[in-house]
């Protein structure tokens, strides 16, 4: 069971936004991932509770972040429901959409599980609802994620697969890194691994 810290930061300057420390598993439905979000100086700044199945899909999704909460699933494309610290103000949402994506390296984990794809074939397009903080609004958006090496990094146990895909944001064209090892995000814009605990765990 992996666990550790990732920190985040501004893709474009590089402003420090704080901590995400984590910890994920794999088991035989699927993958869990939880973790708690602190700002630079070490507050709470929220949370992620993420369940996929075995096909990569969200089975249970619980986001907080400055007062706001966000529960999603997938269901008839992707359901969520997002209220006010008071819960009185829900309001329900539903997109045709395959999954979520956030700030949260979770969401890196949960696209690539749900695309998976190979080596050298064409980039496969996904419809996301993005909740990104400070007030998680759902926003559309279409990405396109290639596979573009895989590769065996010895270790003292078994080799560590690390895949590096290139991932494409639709509307504007831009295009970044993302490399994954396992159930981990080594690297990605904004993110950084500074600390883990046990080595990631594979997929079967």
């Amino acid at each position: 069971m992996p666990r550790g810290r990732y920190s985040l930061h501004d893709p474009h300057d590089h402003t420090p936004l704080g901590e995400e420390h984590f910890q994920c598993a794999t088991g035989p439905s699927g993958w869990r991932y939880v973790s708690r979000i602190t700002t630079p100086a070490g507050d709470h700044a929220g949370s992620v509770d993420l369940a996929l199945d075995d096909l990569g899909r969200p089975i249970r999704l619980e986001l907080h972040a400055a007062g706001w909460r966000v529960r999603g699933v997938a269901l008839e494309g992707v359901t969520w429901v997002r209220t006010d610290s008071t819960g009185e103000h829900a309001q329900e949402g539903n997109a045709a959409a395959h999954s979520f994506t956030g700030a949260s390296p979770a969401f890196l984990i949960a696209t690539s599980r749900l695309l998976r794809p190979a080596a050298g074939e064409p980039p496969r397009r996904v419809r996301l609802v993005a909740l990104t903080p400070p007030v998680l609004a759902p926003r559309t958006l279409d990405q396109s994620w290639a596979l573009v090496n895989a590769e065996a990094h010895t270790t003292d146990n078994e080799p560590l697969i690390v895949h590096d895909y290139r991932v494409g944001e639709v509307d504007t064209g831009e295009q970044h890194p993302v490399h994954i090892a396992g159930d981990v995000v080594l690297a990605a814009p904004g993110i950084e691994l500074e600390d883990l605990e046990s080595p990631p765990s594979r997929f079967s």
